[in-house]
């Protein structure tokens, strides 16, 4: 079963957010609510739920290449 939900951790501040993640698409940009620092992927993954969520994005999780 695919997960939707996946919780981000900024990596400047800590701050942590519940986001519901994109099906379709990816998402490469983020700001944090807190400190305002604009998330991008680390290099090697696809987006900012795979490099800063607790839950890889849909893509990933059913073993396709992402987005």
């Amino acid at each position: 079963m695919i997960q939707l939900k996946s919780i981000l951790t900024c990596p400047a501040c800590g701050f942590q957010r519940e986001e519901t993640m994109p099906e379709v698409s990816c998402q490469f940009f983020y700001e944090c609510e807190n400190c305002k620092t604009i998330l991008k992927p680390k290099q090697g993954d696809c987006c900012v739920y795979c490099s800063f969520g607790i839950v890889p994005c849909p893509p990933v999780q059913q073993s396709k290449s992402c987005c």
